[in-house]
């Protein structure tokens, strides 16, 4: 578990948000007070992919044995990170057909739990698979909590700041073994998918591919990356070796960061702090 930052916390009437961002290939936990002041923010990346059953083994050993999750949270939100979504026009969206979205791009079991996020504002809809096993542990050890998939959170936050944009932008959202990749064009969402990678060679295949797809000129487009990645990482050097445009966005949070001695840029943990 690396530590990012944590705040002590004495007033008595305070109340707390908890935000944990779940994957297979890590865990986020963020905790902010009712000032929203962040009283914690941490992060743990596991390295390798577990199964869902070994990260709700781990969320609860953190649970268990973590003081600075130990308030009492009068909210708890959970946000989870899969490539287990497709994104839906809200005009052309019904309920009643939630696996007919995902049966193209995912294998769909029989029993599987099948959510939906609306995002109203750019008539869209997340149609998503959350961690049934998870999303019950939550509800037993917290009551009443609220969840949301990562690319909600992330697809809402893009669209939002490119409303007015008249440019085409690829924004790759990494993660230590996979990224997301949001293609936005005049403030319209023309893509959004999520890729495994193991070398710089995987990522760069997939967004050059994305951009053969949508006709989109390397010398021209611009590459905004955000999440788990820094200007010394060999991502950004091979996507800055075959696309012009290679930047790095930032959050629209009103949280509070407290100084600390280990400065969290900000592109960085982009989903967890972009929603408060």
């Amino acid at each position: 578990m690396t530590q990012i930052q944590n705040r002590s916390n004495t007033t008595g009437n305070t109340k707390y948000t908890l935000s944990i961002q779940v994957s297979l290939n890590g865990l986020s936990f963020c905790a902010v007070n009712s000032e929203n002041e962040i009283i914690t923010l941490e992060q743990d990346n596991f390295g390798i992919r577990l199964s869902p059953e070994q990260v709700l083994n781990k969320i609860k050993y953190i649970l268990d044995h973590n003081t600075h999750l130990k308030y009492d949270f009068e909210t708890v939100e959970v946000i989870y990170q899969n490539d287990l979504y497709t994104s839906v026009p809200k005009a052309l969206f019904d309920p009643e057909l939630l696996k007919d979205y995902l049966k193209y791009n995912i294998k769909v079991l029989e029993n599987d739990f099948i959510a939906y996020d609306e995002l109203n504002q750019h008539e869209i809809v997340i149609v998503y698979i959350p961690y049934t096993n998870i999303t019950n542990f939550f509800f037993e050890t917290f009551g009443s909590f609220t969840y949301k998939h990562c690319s909600t959170i992330l697809i809402d936050n893009i669209l939002s700041r490119e409303k007015n944009s008249e440019n085409t932008k690829v924004y790759a959202h990494m993660n230590s073994t996979s990224f997301d990749l949001v293609v936005v064009t005049k403030g319209k969402l023309v893509l959004s998918n999520s890729y495994i990678h193991e070398t710089d060679e995987d990522f760069l295949y997939y967004v050059m591919f994305a951009a053969e797809q949508l006709r989109l000129n390397p010398e021209e487009l611009q590459l905004v990356f955000l999440g788990d990645i820094s200007k010394d990482s060999s991502y950004y050097t091979i996507a800055h070796k075959y696309i012009r445009n290679v930047s790095f966005g930032n959050r629209n949070n009103s949280v509070q960061l407290p100084e600390t001695t280990t400065p969290i840029a900000e592109h960085e943990h982009f989903v967890l702090l972009s929603h408060f």
